[in-house]
């Protein structure tokens, strides 16, 4: 069986410049789905919301276009001008989980009210041009909200589900509910897509052992902590082509892309700054040359400290 792989959506971090570079730098993702695009009221559209999934900006590897919305007319006025564009799948955004969006009854805030979101797919699915998924986590703050879902979901053609076994109210904290994936499973003839704390080769392998049939999983904070995950996991061992240069090639890449396009220091330090956020744990030894790293507060200072972190040349040990 062959594991198809898909970066998740992850604002602030997943966006084209980086989509692309990781696929010239590594290799392993089938896809992603980009970070989401908000409605706006009376059917407007700005240029710019889109500009991260133009087809010329996202040339290295597919995307599938995300909307968060609560209003039906408005995700079908974006979606079919996002589906001009040549996306042939538009995913809907049920699993955000931070409170200024859930507050406004998005993203994971609507997951409690299930006529309304079959009252949004039956307007939805009779007017778009495409097909739509849906992103889902199993509640707002009660795990079994998603079983109340599945009826809705399973009358209507969505091409699949992408499932974040927490509710929004744990945010990132706490485990990942396989079990309850599971049941998902038992109760729906959706395709389903795993999503939430791969780590390593060993997740992936645990939740085969115990759904052999899943299929598709969904990576985020695991490639940003560790790039070479998806390639070792399609191998299903370790590449002996991983080395901490490719993560400098890598980095400096999307520092030079960000630098180009971020309007002043402030705005690419702390753009890469979220990045060693997760990458610099990654690294044995760390904390305290990666404590000056995130002090730069001017270009120089960032690049400087950045070549002596690399220039250390410390294990590479991410979870495994």
């Amino acid at each position: 069986m062959s594991i198809e792989l898909i970066l998740a959506p992850l604002q602030g971090f997943t966006d084209a410049v980086f989509r692309n570079i990781y696929a010239r730098h590594f290799s392993g993702l089938d896809s992603a789905v980009a970070p989401f695009i908000s409605t706006m009221d009376q059917k407007r559209l700005k240029p710019s919301r889109i500009r991260d999934i133009l087809p010329e900006n996202n040339k290295n590897l597919t995307i599938t276009p995300q909307i968060l919305s609560n209003r039906a007319e408005d995700f079908i006025f974006l979606a079919n001008h996002i589906s001009d564009l040549g996306h042939d799948t538009i995913n809907w955004n049920l699993g955000c989980p931070h409170t200024k969006i859930t507050r406004k009854k998005k993203g994971s805030g609507l997951l409690p009210f299930p006529r309304e979101i079959d009252a949004f797919l039956d307007t939805v699915c009779q007017k778009i041009k495409c097909r739509v998924s849906v992103k889902v986590r199993l509640g707002k703050r009660d795990k079994t909200e998603i079983f109340n879902l599945l009826p809705v979901f399973n009358q209507y053609p969505l091409k699949e589900i992408i499932v974040h076994p927490r509710t929004g109210l744990q945010m990132y904290k706490g485990c990942a509910d396989l079990s309850a994936f599971l049941e998902i499973k038992k109760k729906t003839d959706h395709s389903l897509v795993y999503n939430g704390d791969i780590t390593s080769i060993e997740t992936i392998r645990t939740i085969l052992s115990k759904s052999p049939d899943t299929e598709k999983f969904m990576i985020g904070r695991g490639i940003l902590a560790d790039p070479f995950l998806p390639g070792r996991i399609k191998n299903m061992q370790i590449n002996t082509s991983e080395s901490p240069w490719k993560l400098k090639n890598f980095h400096d890449d999307l520092f030079n892309a960000y630098d180009t396009i971020f309007s002043g220091p402030a705005h690419v330090i702390g753009r890469m700054k979220g990045f060693w956020s997760f990458l610099g744990p990654s690294f044995k030894g760390s904390p305290k040359v990666l404590k000056k790293v995130f002090k730069s507060k001017t270009k120089q200072e960032y690049i400087r400290q950045t070549e002596h972190f690399f220039s250390l040349e410390l294990p590479f040990s991410p979870s495994e």
